[in-house]
């Protein structure tokens, strides 16, 4: 069993931030090698169901997920989400955690904080069905690197600034 945490620092206002992390689509632009299908009806809501295909060929497999807890952020208040992973191969739970943080320094070395900025925290506990316990260090550690990639993936600020 994997368990680790992720924060992030973005300039993005709450409710844009978390827009982009619970896009379940999105994840697949910023996740090489994934496809995403949701299977439940938008909008997305406790029950929402959907499905991360990882990989190539023979060696993909999916990775079905359900909201379990779903608040978003309301008046730029925190959000919260929790998955839970129902797959054969990979089970566990992911929560994704959007709230104000005001004192994120502006674009100049002049520049006041920003109020419109977001911390985001992701918490994952990751079982993987038959890897031994000794592997958990180096799961751990990759996928502390590819969830983060993807945060940042999907916080990157576009041209036009969301």
């Amino acid at each position: 069993m994997v368990l680790f945490s992720l924060e992030r620092l973005s300039h993005l206002p709450v409710d844009v931030a978390w827009q982009r992390l619970t896009d379940w689509h999105r994840h697949a632009d910023v996740v090489p090698l994934t496809r995403v299908t949701v299977r439940t009806p938008p909008p997305t809501a406790e029950g929402t169901v959907f499905v991360a295909r990882s990989g190539v060929g023979p060696l993909a497999f999916d990775d079905p997920m359900e909201v379990v807890v779903w608040q978003p952020p309301e008046g730029g208040g925190v959000g919260r989400c929790r998955l839970v992973k129902h797959g054969s191969l990979v089970k566990g739970w992911a929560e994704i955690e959007v709230r104000p943080h005001g004192d994120v320094a502006g674009a100049g070395p002049d520049s006041a904080p920003s109020p419109a900025a977001s911390r985001v925290l992701w918490r994952e506990e990751l079982r993987v069905h038959r890897l031994p316990g000794f592997c958990d260090r180096p799961l751990g550690w990759l996928s502390r690197r590819m969830f983060g990639r993807a945060m940042d993936g999907l916080l990157r600020e576009t041209p036009s600034g969301r």
